[in-house]
């Protein structure tokens, strides 16, 4: 089989497991336990569950497509650029993400998902969990949408374009399980933003900081603040 045929069965397979640990792991952990609630314990398995998911692409990269993991090796910076970039990331994400939710609000009238809702309970006061979500989210996330599925994109058809938009589109489709509209157009807004900055930066490091920031401030304000108020942000 050729490079660009196991890096297709690769990118496949890591949206597959990824979609699977989404959707179907708290199921199935429920099932072990014998509970039909859920809580932070069954959450943080839920989250463990991702990492098993990068373990398995990990080994599939090295027996199987026997090249780096890195497509794009990763270049280093000065601090000063690594600070800069974060915020102005973040910033973008943020005034993005909510003016897009607002948007959708407006059109749709769509309120915060019964499921968000539900995970936002197991949050309260529950900071290592938070922390736990945000480093799973920033770590395998990127390291897969980006480091991993964007690049092999862009070698398949031999276009940016279509690493970054394919990406995108993914990312966003893998957070539909929250089961809103706003759900799937934030997140695939931010995967757009994420996947051009990787193609002309090429540093996982930065957009793995900057999504784990992105995140836990919008944990620590859920855990704060009403969630009646948190519309906007598409938490």
């Amino acid at each position: 089989m050729s490079l660009n045929g196991r890096y297709s069965i690769g990118i496949l397979l890591t949206f597959a497991l990824l979609a699977a640990s989404m959707l179907y792991s708290i199921p199935l952990i429920n099932l072990f336990f014998k509970s039909k609630i859920l809580t932070g314990e069954i959450f943080f398995y839920n989250r463990l569950s991702l990492w098993l998911v990068l373990l398995l692409i990990l080994i599939y990269n090295f027996f199987i497509e026997n090249r780096s993991f890195f497509v794009w090796e990763d270049r280093k910076y000065p601090p000063a650029f690594y600070f800069g970039a974060v915020i102005i990331l973040y910033l973008i994400c943020a005034f993005g993400g909510a003016f897009l939710n607002g948007i959708i609000m407006l059109l749709t009238k769509e309120k915060l998902s019964d499921k968000i809702l539900q995970i936002s309970f197991l949050f309260k006061n529950n900071y290592f969990l938070i922390i736990f979500t945000c480093l799973t989210a920033g770590v395998i996330e990127e390291l897969l949408m980006r480091a991993y599925i964007q690049p092999r994109i862009e070698k398949i058809y031999n276009s940016p374009a279509l690493g970054i938009i394919i990406s995108a589109i993914l990312f966003g489709i893998l957070h539909s399980t929250y089961g809103t509209v706003g759900q799937v157009v934030v997140p695939f807004f931010i995967g757009i933003v994420f996947a051009l900055f990787y193609k002309k930066y090429s540093s996982i490091k930065i957009l793995i900081i900057c999504h784990f920031m992105f995140d836990l401030i919008s944990l620590m304000i859920m855990n704060f603040v009403d969630l009646k108020n948190l519309t906007l942000l598409n938490l």
